[in-house]
């Protein structure tokens, strides 16, 4: 009785484990990529490939890359500052003047307006701000600005449909300084 009640589960059994299996296939994973030779790195569902280096007007380096996966566009800016800020809250509002330096630079027609006080990982020598654009075409954005006083990380998560909220907070977590190890 008990082996023809297990017989009967066996086929729903197996057709539920491999439904499961095909969602595990989808499933995108978080990789470490470093940026370039700052000791910094990021978290991305995508590969970036290598960031491209230039150097801002006041002299400092600026690394940048993109990828995109599953019709998201993933972007990190990473700004090697050329002097250290050494109070973060003067840090968070240089950050502040970089993301509105980026709004413009990027045609944003409309934001929600910053969130700040964010912490990276608990971390209280950080300082993160967050916003929500739509540029001029109608895409959505969200936006999450780092620094530690001697880095400024930009993370954007870009799409012409709604942001996927779990999966793009953890890439717009997924930043992490050089004096730090992600856990």
């Amino acid at each position: 009785m008990i082996s023809e009640y297990l017989r009967s589960l066996r086929a729903p059994l197996l057709a539920g484990m491999l439904l499961l299996a095909g969602f595990g296939a989808a499933a995108q994973s978080l990789k470490k990529y470093p940026i370039d030779k700052t000791g910094c790195s990021v978290y991305m569902f995508c590969d970036p490939g290598k960031f491209e280096l230039s150097m801002s007007p006041d002299s400092s380096k600026v690394y940048v890359a993109e990828c995109t996966n599953e019709n998201v566009y993933y972007d990190v800016i990473c700004v090697g500052m050329k002097e250290s800020i050494a109070k973060a809250e003067e840090a968070e509002g240089v950050l502040i003047q970089y993301l509105d330096y980026l709004k413009s630079s990027f045609g944003i027609a409309s934001a929600a307006g910053y969130g700040k006080g964010h912490r990276l990982r608990g971390n209280e020598q950080t300082r993160g701000v967050l916003d929500y654009w739509k540029d001029e075409k109608g895409n959505n954005i969200k936006v999450k600005g780092w620094t530690n006083g001697r880095f400024i990380a930009v993370a954007m998560a870009i799409s012409e449909k709604e942001i996927p909220e779990p999966k793009v907070n953890a890439f717009l977590d997924g930043f992490v300084f050089p004096d730090e190890k992600k856990k």
